[in-house]
This record gives C-alpha cells, structure tokens and sequence, in this order.
C-alpha cells in the first residue's frame, strides 16, 4: 500500500470514527431526543433531525424499497469512488476522496441502523424579525462538503491543472 492510499485511508476511517461517535453520544449520553432543541450560540443549536432522503432533504421516502434503493446507490459510489481513491494521484484528491467515502459510509451505517440519517448541527441568523435556517447536518455531511471542496480545489489548481493547456 502506497502512503498516499494510506493518507485517503486513514481520512476516510477517521470521517467515520468521528461522525458515528458524534451520533451516538448525542444520541445515547447527551439524550438530544428528549432534550429537544438545544441552543449553543445565537447562530448555532443542537436539533435533532431523521432525514429519510438524501443530500438537504432531497427525494424524502419511508418506504423500505427507496431505503434500499439508497443504499444501493450509496454501495456503488463507495465502490467507485475507492477505485478512483486507488488511482489517485496527488495526496489531496487521495485524502479528499478519503472524507468523502468515510461521510458516505457514515450515513450509510446511519440509514442501515435507524432508517434515516441522523442529522443534529442548524446554523441559523435572524435578520429583521424572521429566522433564515441552513440545512441541518452532521459530521459525515461537513466531510462529504469538505472533500467535494478538495477535490475541486485539485482539480483547478494542482499539479495536474498547471499543465493543462
């Protein structure tokens, strides 16, 4: 093993460690169910959410037959994704691909354990009265972001983009 799959190894099973110990003590020590909504800053609160669907809510379905077909989409992309991790060539796109496929199993691992993807973090800012709410999300989701961000990043300006024509 090359030290740089070693590298998108090592994010992506560190992505998974934090994001599944995350859940469970918010889950298990914290008790955020029965806490309800928690605010830690006055742009930040702890809110448990179940989402059934996928990325912002996107495509919400109970029925165990798009659970199913999620986590089949969800097997392939890992798959393909740690083929393309293997054939990576720099350290950052390795490592990227890393966060990415350790966010995907974590919210897989989520969706096979719970039937939904726990989701906790609500930024949120009020301007003249009304309360504006971005997405709620958890760990897996910040590394999913974090190594879609690496990998564009890469792409533009990295050794591969400073050759291109």
């Amino acid at each position: 093993m090359t030290p740089r799959l070693r590298l998108g190894l090592i994010a992506g099973f560190a992505t998974l460690i934090i994001d599944q110990a995350s859940k469970l003590w918010l889950l298990y020590v914290f008790d955020l169910p029965n806490r309800g909504t928690v605010r830690i800053t006055p742009f930040f609160d702890l809110y448990l959410a179940w989402n059934i669907g996928i990325s912002f809510g996107w495509l919400q379905s109970e029925s165990a037959l798009a659970q199913y077909g999620l986590m089949a989409v969800k097997a392939v992309a890992v798959v393909a994704l740690g083929i393309w991790m293997a054939r990576a060539e720099s350290k950052l796109a390795t490592a990227a691909l890393g966060l990415i496929i350790g966010g995907a199993i974590g919210n897989g691992i989520d969706r096979l354990a719970y039937g939904a993807v726990v989701d906790f973090a609500l930024f949120h800012i009020q301007i003249g009265g009304t309360v504006y709410n971005w997405y709620i999300f958890n760990m897996a989701d910040v590394a999913i972001v974090a190594g879609v961000a690496g990998l564009l990043y890469d792409s533009f300006f990295g050794a591969h983009a400073a050759k291109a024509p």
